[in-house]
Order: C-alpha cells, then sequence, then structure tokens
C-alpha cells in the first residue's frame, strides 16, 4: 500500500466538498460567492506542496494515467508540471471525486466515503 501524506480525514473533506459541487454545478450569480467552492479552495490551499502533488497524482491514476506501481513518477510528474494553483487543476476535473476515490483504491487505500451510512 502506498502511503500518503495527506491525512485520510483531510481527504474526506475534499471529497465530500467535490462532490457537493458536482451536484450542485450552477456557477454563483454574476459578483456572488459560492461559500463550497471557497471552502474547497482554502482547503486546497492550506495542503502543503507536496500533499497537492500527491492530490493531483491521485486524480491521474484515478482516471488511468499512471498505475499504482508508477505512483512515484506520477507525484513527481505533478511536482514538475506545478505551475499554478492546484485548486484551479482540480476544478478542471468535473469527475475529480470519483477520480480520487478511483486513485485510492488502485494504490490500496479505501475511499474514505465509503464507511459513511
Amino acid at each position: 500500500m502506498t502511503e500518503l501524506s495527506i491525512p485520510p480525514q483531510g481527504l474526506r473533506i475534499l471529497m465530500d466538498q467535490l462532490r457537493a459541487l458536482s451536484v450542485n454545478d450552477t456557477p454563483p450569480e454574476e459578483g456572488g460567492h459560492d461559500m463550497r467552492r471557497d471552502e474547497l479552495q482554502a482547503e486546497i490551499e492550506a495542503l502543503d506542496r507536496d500533499q497537492q502533488h500527491e492530490l493531483v497524482a491521485l486524480l491521474w491514476i484515478g482516471r488511468g494515467d499512471f498505475s499504482q506501481d508508477e505512483w512515484e513518477e506520477a507525484v513527481a510528474l505533478a511536482r514538475e508540471r506545478h505551475v499554478g494553483p492546484c485548486f484551479d487543476y482540480v476544478m478542471t476535473h468535473p469527475m475529480a471525486a470519483d477520480e480520487l476515490a478511483a486513485g485510492l483504491e488502485e494504490i490500496g487505500h479505501e475511499d474514505p466515503l465509503r464507511d459513511e451510512p
């Protein structure tokens, strides 16, 4: 099993927030703010750089770009390509929560949302 520096509870929060945003994907009114989007942005920005790289690597593994055996390569590429806010990149993936869940499963972790009733 691949070790992650992002705590499982932190991933749970991110995935919850991503799923909530995907359910209600209507943009806020002009000049308005979506508090859920703001909260998600704050959570992702609170991750250190290594954790942000792991988050991106999980997305890539979850969508099939890399396998579990290529974890280090995926993280290294995320580090190399990191040029802007991680939040902006994650938001370009409408299925980010599902991709994270698939990535976690691929590297030997359970979806942290799976144990909810």
